[in-house]
């Protein structure tokens, strides 16, 4: 018996001893790995779909949703220093492009995922010229208690994340405490990129009310790059571990394919909903959600193309693979339809997720950031946004654009509170209403 397979069957026996603390963690951060874009492989993948928002359900007032009082941000991307009081309900923030707008709305994201929305490694999202960064936030939540939170690091050294002066032994014990959804023109790869950008949509939400379902992620994923490495071995691989990896890999996946199915099939009508009213009912979309625990038991899915996986030098079949199809009129939305009609589809999932999540994350309204949403929207589209956006389902907005006309439109007789921001080359002010 070889020492790599002496130590998978210990972890294993472990996980269920409940003796595997050590191990428990390391598949743990795996989950978050994969969470904000590195897949089983340790490959790189593009920014992690953030997140996304909105519906009518019944409606909340500004004093039950969770909000961000006070944002400090030092040597954050472009942005060298900013101290911001926050309105409790709208945030508006004007600038050209480039002048540090969406670094902005990333900064608070970064607080509530532990991790850049754009940037997989943390020494990214430094300025080039400085040796450390810093991220502050004060938050009342929705029952009205103060809540700091705290990131900082310097170069060449782990991040330090902390709240309530009280650093976090687990990234994923923060996962969900803020709940957000972010909507940006990146969010394009929802459909135009591979099936990982679409997996990793799910996985954000789900996060954010689900804890197990991280840990649950992790050990697929860890199972999973364990059996590829065999996989790549010149060598044939020990029957006994690839079976033992084979039966994680099937255990922690039908746990998360679960998980995933249920979120699709309660956000799908939602989702409807919600593009049909931006629409104008002219158009009709579809999501569907694709995967191999639909073919029956994942484990002889799995087990019955081991010579297949062997030749290929990777597991060809399993969660890793799930899909969401996304159409239009019954046809791919990445051939049929227009840039304006691909972006109200994704804001229209985002703000349907923004509702699921408002509904499952224990009552906590999630902070919205929308970014440069009504680019290459015409004009009925636009108004049918401002109208949702200007409704009481909402709790703290957090919005940018190149000019105003947009978002006086949404001021304009909503009687909320709102505050309004210039952004210039990284600096930012609070400018008059």
């Amino acid at each position: 018996m070889t020492f790599f397979f002496y130590w998978a069957e210990m972890s294993y026996l472990c996980r269920k001893r409940k003796w595997g603390i050590r191990t428990s963690r390391r598949r743990e951060m795996d989950g978050l790995r994969c969470l904000h874009g590195v897949t089983a492989d340790g490959i790189q993948l593009r920014k992690p779909a953030g997140t996304a928002t909105v519906l009518m359900s019944p409606c909340f007032s500004e004093s039950n949703a969770m909000q961000l009082d006070r944002l400090s941000i030092i040597n954050y991307k472009n942005i060298q220093t900013a101290t911001l009081n926050l309105s409790a309900k709208l945030n508006c923030f004007i600038g050209h492009n480039g002048e540090g707008k969406t670094n902005l709305l990333d900064a608070v994201y970064y607080l509530s995922f532990c991790k850049s929305a754009f940037n997989p490694k943390d020494s990214e999202v430094m300025r080039h010229d400085a040796d450390f960064f810093v991220l502050e936030g004060d938050y009342t939540t929705d029952t009205g208690e103060q809540e700091q939170v705290y990131c900082g690091m310097k170069r060449g050294a782990k991040k330090h994340f902390k709240r309530n002066k009280k650093e976090y032994r687990r990234l994923s014990q923060h996962i969900g405490r803020l709940p957000l959804i972010f909507v940006s023109p990146a969010d394009a790869t929802l459909i135009e990129g591979g099936s990982e950008e679409r997996r990793r949509l799910m996985d954000v939400v789900i996060s954010q009310y689900d804890t197990p379902y991280i840990e649950s992620l992790g050990r697929y994923n860890k199972a999973l790059q364990q059996r590829n490495s065999l996989l790549k071995q010149e060598e044939e691989p020990d029957p006994t571990l690839m079976e033992l990896l084979e039966m994680q890999m099937a255990e922690h996946g039908e746990a998360v394919y679960r998980k995933r199915a249920a979120f699709v099939q309660e956000l799908t009508p939602v989702f409807r909903r919600i593009y049909q009213t931006i629409s104008n009912n002219r158009e009709q979309v579809s999501l569907e959600y694709v995967s191999h625990c639909q073919r029956g038991s994942l484990l002889d899915i799995i087990q019955r193309d081991r010579v297949k996986d062997r030749i290929m030098g990777f597991s060809l079949h399993g969660t890793h693979k799930d899909d969401l199809m996304m159409k239009l009129g019954g046809y791919p939305m990445k051939r049929e339809g227009s840039q304006g009609q691909n972006k109200t589809y994704v804001l229209a999932l985002k703000l349907a997720q923004f509702d699921f999540l408002r509904r499952t994350a224990g009552g906590r309204t999630p902070l919205l950031l929308l970014d440069d949403i009504f680019d290459k929207l015409d004009s009925s589209r636009v108004e049918q946004i401002v109208r949702l956006v200007s409704g009481d389902d909402f709790g703290q907005i957090f919005i940018t654009d190149t000019n105003r006309e947009h978002l006086d439109k949404i001021l304009q007789g909503s009687g909320f509170s709102y505050k309004l921001f210039s952004v210039e080359g990284g600096e930012i002010n609070e400018r008059e209403g």
